[in-house]
Formats: structure tokens, sequence, C-alpha cells
């Protein structure tokens, strides 16, 4: 099943590609960031073996028991929101942390980092959205923040993540989409080594690969629904 999902989301990703209605400065290609919150350890070593190169979870402590379990492989991702007392966990197991939503939260990975001799790579998670109950960045603290990034020796922004809202119509999704990617290009303006711009999940990755997204964080597609019985 997986082996065939798998493909037909390449297949979406190719067309959306080819559906963009101008060049982007993410480039003509898309990370594909393989979502496994709450799916077996078992499904990661599938995913590997059929290329996939990402991993994405949500949480720190289930991540930390899939790969105590797991053989040493692949790029990980904390794609959810990461509270501060699970900072120190977060630097020891993820090679990149998606969902940066508040300076405190840089000052502290910043410090985990310094700790262990670690340069860790992020996203600025924005909340274009503006929708309460999600975290990020808004506009006001985001263009703050920008003039402090340079402070966090230990930090290394590589890009943005965004969250669309959660709609019907998925067109609904489209601004949303195109605002990160206007901020995205005017990050990478002025910083060097921006190259991730992070947007898109199950529902809406589509769009949000035509509006500019060089990276999805896709698990229902591929995996199904997820098991919450499973315990970690």
């Amino acid at each position: 099943m997986l082996a065939d999902n798998l493909q037909v989301v390449k297949e979406k990703i190719e067309v959306s590609l080819r559906n963009r209605k101008e060049a982007k400065q993410t480039g003509n290609y898309v990370t594909l960031v393989a979502v496994t919150k709450n799916h077996a350890p078992e499904v990661i070593t599938e995913a590997l073996s059929l290329g996939v190169e990402c991993i994405g979870e949500n949480r720190v402590q289930e991540a930390k028991h899939k790969k105590d379990v797991l053989p040493v492989g692949g790029k990980w991702h904390l794609i959810g929101h990461l509270q501060t007392n699970k900072v120190r966990q977060a630097v020891a197991l993820f090679d990149l942390i998606e969902s940066v939503d508040s300076e405190r939260l840089l000052a502290v990975i910043n410090e985990e980092a310094a700790r262990i001799g670690k340069v860790q790579d992020v996203l600025l998670q924005l909340n274009i959205a503006k929708e309460e109950q999600k975290t990020g960045f808004s506009r006001e603290e985001y263009l703050d923040i920008l003039t402090k990034l340079d402070d966090y020796k230990n930090i290394n922004v590589r890009g943005l993540m965004v969250i669309a809202q959660a709609c019907t119509d998925v067109e609904e999704t489209r601004p949303v989409f195109a605002a990160g990617y206007r901020c995205f290009c005017r990050l990478k303006e002025e910083r060097v080594g921006i190259d991730c711009l992070s947007m898109g999940m199950s529902n809406d990755y589509t769009v949000a690969i035509e509006e500019g997204a060089n990276m999805v964080r896709v698990g229902t597609a591929l995996f199904g629904q997820r098991d919450y019985g499973l315990k970690f």
C-alpha cells in the first residue's frame, strides 16, 4: 500500500510543479517529509527502503521511542509544537526543527545547541492565517525577530514553515501559501543559506507547491489514518 501511495504522491508533486504559474525562487524540486505520527516504527523502515529521505514527527517522545528501536537512517524533522522543556531532547534527536514559533523557543534551542556543540537547523513558523489555535510568529513578531537572528550563534535558520487554515475548499488556502512564498522571497534576499519553504500537508500540498513550497509534510496520504491507540 505504501509503495502505491508514495507513487501517487510523487506524481501529484510533479503535476503541481508543472502547474506553477511562474518560476519560483524555491527551485524546481520538492522535498517530501513523510509524517509518521501515530504510526508504528516499522512504517519508517519501509518508507526509507522506498527512497523517502525525510521523516516528520510531531512529538519528541514519540520520535525518541522510534529512533531508539530503529536502525540509524533518514533525516528527522520536528514538525509539531515544541515546548521549551523538551528542547534538550529535540536538539539531540532532530536534524531540522521546522516549528520554531517564538523568540523564547529560539533562545532555548540556541542555548541547548551550544551546550552540545551543535548548530541546529531550524525553520521559523509563521501564523499567516492568524488562527488563535495555531502557534507561530505573527507578522509583527516575525519582523522583529529577523533583526536578532545573528545573535543566535548556534542556530541556522534555513527558511519558513507555514500551516494553512483547515477548510472545505482547498482553494481557500492559496492566499495563505502565496503570502508565505512572498515572505520566503524577502527572507532569501536578506539572508544567505535560505533554502526551505515548508508548506502543505496531505489535504493541501498540491496547492502549496503551486504557490512555491519546496517542502511538504505528508502523512495520511502515504500511511492512511493514524492509529491513536498506539502508545509511545
